[in-house]
């Protein structure tokens, strides 16, 4: 079973995808691992996208059972009609943000306050994230996801990100189920 896991950054696709990992024999993809080249600080250099795509489609198609977290949107139509489940993840915009700046924080530590490129880099992906529910923003979006929804070929589950991890995790186990038997 092939599952996907995405939403707005802080809406808790990670933490989830990696609970259902520990609680399953599902294997957990981070796009973000295949998205971005391993750098000191991390996010900054992005694979291209045939390379990424390449690597990805490699480890997706080894695993019979994988949870994916992240958006695959710009990644090519084929990831339309690869998963038997998909998770969106909905959290206020709010919340969203204090998860993202709580993140930075523990993240970056002391250097997040004493060095002026962390303090960019940090400003510059907190800006990027802030603008999700903007309909004129044209990177990840709210606009985006949902139009991206339509187009999928599978079962597609809204879930509130401030919903605790165990009740979620529980919701998303009960379709697995359903889904295998």
């Amino acid at each position: 079973m092939k599952i996907i896991i995405f939403g707005a950054s802080g809406s808790g696709t990670t933490t989830l995808a990696q609970e259902i990992e520990k609680r399953t024999d599902f294997i957990h993809l981070d796009v973000d691992d295949y998205y971005w080249k391993k750098t000191t600080p991390p996010f900054q250099e992005k694979t291209p996208l045939i390379a990424r795509n390449k690597r990805f489609k490699a480890d997706f198609k080894n695993f019979e059972n994988v949870v994916v977290s992240g958006s695959l949107v710009t990644w090519g139509k084929e990831w339309e009609t690869s998963f038997d489940l998909a998770i969106f993840m909905i959290l206020d915009n709010k919340k969203r943000m204090d998860r993202l700046y709580k993140r930075e924080k523990e993240r970056y530590g002391e250097k997040l306050f004493s060095d002026k490129k962390t303090q960019q880099i940090s400003k510059a992906f907190l800006e990027w994230a802030n603008q999700y529910e903007n309909p004129n923003f044209d990177g990840r979006s709210l606009k985006i996801h949902y139009n991206w929804i339509k187009l999928l070929h599978c079962k597609v589950l809204r879930i509130d990100g401030e919903t605790a991890l165990n009740d979620k995790t529980k919701k998303v186990l009960t379709e697995i189920k359903r889904n295998t038997l």
